[in-house]
């Protein structure tokens, strides 16, 4: 049981820790004039768990998309990312 615990925790950090260096990296790219890549994979990142931590990235790195679609559905998506993980630990239990 206190496998599954880990193994949940790893992947909300790593999910999270992409997300986070996957806007740095857009960011960088930005300031240094050349072509954004593209929001897909940042949209991506966000679904699969990662929006708490590039929306609060965002606001550190002082960094604002230019997608109005990301920019509406990235507090949306990081609410129901950290439901979802609370339901997770909470209900971990039900699959032993």
């Amino acid at each position: 049981m206190i496998f599954l615990y880990v193994l949940l925790t790893v992947y909300i950090i790593a999910v999270n820790f992409y997300g986070y260096r996957f806007l740095k990296l857009q960011r960088d790219s930005v300031d240094a004039g050349e072509a954004p890549a593209g929001d897909g994979k940042l949209f991506l990142t966000a679904v699969m768990g990662g929006a708490t931590s590039i929306y609060v990235s965002m606001f550190a790195l002082r960094y604002r998309l230019t997608s109005f679609v990301l920019m509406v559905f990235l507090p949306l998506l990081a609410v129901f990312n950290l439901y979802c993980f609370f339901l997770a630990y909470r209900m971990i239990w039900l699959f032993l």
